[in-house]
């Protein structure tokens, strides 16, 4: 990690009813405040060379009533901070505001700018694309659509080399239910609490999460298993998981043996014994639980679990809608970390760096269930998202994303643990590559969950200062950071020293 004094700097300013023409806060320049005079030691932010285009468009006022008027109330009740933050433009791993600001972007459109925002590679070949044909469908033959599929078809195992492509994850969620059920004869599907599979009415039933949950009938025949969680869960160690950084946890375990790990195969037995027919369609699971808050499982879990779904007629279905495409680092699928082939993968976001896509890939003998009626989708596949998806997966490896998710994220997860030893509050640090969670408590010892309001807290300070992350979790109280895949070891740093003054901020306030 950098040293202090290369990472902070200090201003002090007295700008009371003038604007602020000449001051930086964090990399930004700061746009007409009205601010005391005080003296704060503020992370300094990574350079950038990109120059944004200045902003002429809509009042944020105007754009708020908008928002509030003509906008589902869904819309204002999903909006981060109490100060909203007004996107512009972007530039690979960086934002900017309406107002200039710029702020490292650590959530990605949650985990969805796989290889940066704006990315000229990515950007040159949908120009190109929709100066030769925005769309047709898959009732034509088309090049793009077909030398997509054989792309991704390359980088998964056999037998997995069947593609559908579709315009999200719930769609591609919800189009593997229908197969499994389809292809095994059976109804019921399981997934873990905590999970998140999808906002439509079909995917909404395997999600096990009450914010998600509305009171009306969903997908009927889902059930859900409890999840492993090492940290939160009632069973957990210090060795468990695949991850450079372990729970707080004291391991009782015997030499190579994961205690955890077998009590939670003995629920999920359970879960067979009397929650399901003795036959089911398909299990559901994140290879890391994405809005659950990167949630993982103990090693070699997923493997037994797997054995013990087909030993039950059903289909093991692996959700890389948020760890796909190299984001863990280590592979390019989250699944491939826990030594197991599913039957099914499903896979959105990252898939075309924020446009609208997804995908299934299966067996051939899996795919032709789908022909006992006949299934069309308009635009998946199109041109341009074929276009576009095949220039992302170039783009991984041309750029060494894969690799650079696991070096960045190991250093990352490595320097957030020490502020975990240092702060009580912070509980857990766990993930894979980009692919993280930092878990908040009021205390080690009790690991409940810290309020709403502190998180919200922090979460405003971490923006203020310039950088953008999510929240997750049953609770709330999981900060997630999944960036573009080309975030650097200073944006790392930037990153730790921002959240270090924020948690500071936060336990000096307690204190007062």
């Amino acid at each position: 990690m950098l040293p202090l004094k290369s990472r902070l700097f200090f201003r002090s300013w007295s700008v009371v009813g003038q604007t602020c023409r000449s001051v930086f806060v964090a990399g930004a320049s700061c746009q007409k405040s009205a601010l005391k005079t005080s003296t704060q030691d503020i992370p300094e932010m990574p350079p950038c060379d990109f120059k944004p285009e200045e902003f002429k468009g809509m009042s944020k006022e105007r754009m708020l009533e908008i928002r509030q008027q003509n906008c589902f109330p869904m819309t204002m009740k999903v909006t981060f901070y109490k100060k909203p933050v007004f996107i512009h433009q972007g530039h690979m791993q960086w934002l900017w505001d309406v107002d200039g600001k710029r702020y490292l972007d650590l959530f990605a459109g949650v985990a969805t700018v796989s290889v940066g925002h704006s990315h000229p590679k990515v950007t040159a070949a949908a120009e190109r694309q929709l100066k030769r044909l925005w769309h047709t469908t898959n009732i034509y033959v088309y090049p793009t659509l077909h030398e997509y599929c054989e792309k991704l078809a390359s980088n998964l195992p056999e037998p997995l080399k069947v593609v559908y492509l579709t315009n999200s994850g719930s769609e591609a969620n919800d189009l593997a239910v229908m197969l499994a059920r389809l292809h095994t004869g059976n109804f019921d599907v399981i997934t873990f609490r905590g999970s998140y599979h999808g906002g439509s009415p079909q995917s909404t039933g395997l999600v096990s999460n009450h914010s998600y949950k509305y009171p009306v009938a969903t997908s009927l025949g889902c059930t859900n298993t409890m999840c492993p969680d090492v940290f939160r869960g009632i069973w957990g160690g210090s060795h468990c998981r695949d991850s450079p950084v372990q729970t707080i946890r004291e391991c009782s375990c015997a030499q190579g043996h994961c205690m955890a790990k077998d009590q939670y195969i003995s629920q999920l037995r359970e879960t067979f014994a009397t929650s399901v027919p003795s036959r089911i369609a398909a299990f559901f699971g994140e290879p890391i639980q994405g809005v659950g808050g990167a949630v993982q499982y103990p090693k070699n879990y997923l493997k037994e679990a797997f054995e013990l779904v087909r030993e039950r007629g059903g289909l093991c279905i692996a959700d890389e809608v948020q760890t796909g495409f190299g984001r863990t680092g280590s592979h390019m699928w989250g699944f491939q970390s826990h030594g197991v082939i599913p039957d099914i993968v499903t896979m959105a976001k990252g898939i075309a760096n924020g446009f609208p896509m997804g995908a299934i890939v299966t067996t051939p003998e899996i795919a032709a269930s789908f022909n006992k009626a006949v299934h069309f989708n308009t635009f998946g596949g199109n041109p341009v998202a074929s276009a576009i998806a095949s220039s992302v997966l170039d783009t991984v490896k041309e750029d060494g994303l894969q690799k650079n998710s696991l070096d960045v994220g190991t250093h990352l997860m490595t320097e957030l643990a020490k502020l975990r030893d240092k702060y009580e509050i912070i509980g857990d640090v766990r993930g894979k590559g980009l692919m993280i969670g930092v878990e908040m408590v009021k205390d080690k010892a009790s690991r409940d969950p810290l309020s709403p309001e502190v998180m919200s807290e922090i979460f405003e300070d971490v923006k203020d200062m310039g950088v953008l992350i999510g929240k997750g979790g049953i609770y709330g109280q999981t900060f997630r950071i999944k960036p573009p895949m080309c975030v650097t070891m200073d944006d790392a740093d930037f990153f730790v020293a921002v959240f270090n003054k924020a948690v500071h901020n936060c336990m000096e306030r307690r204190v007062r």
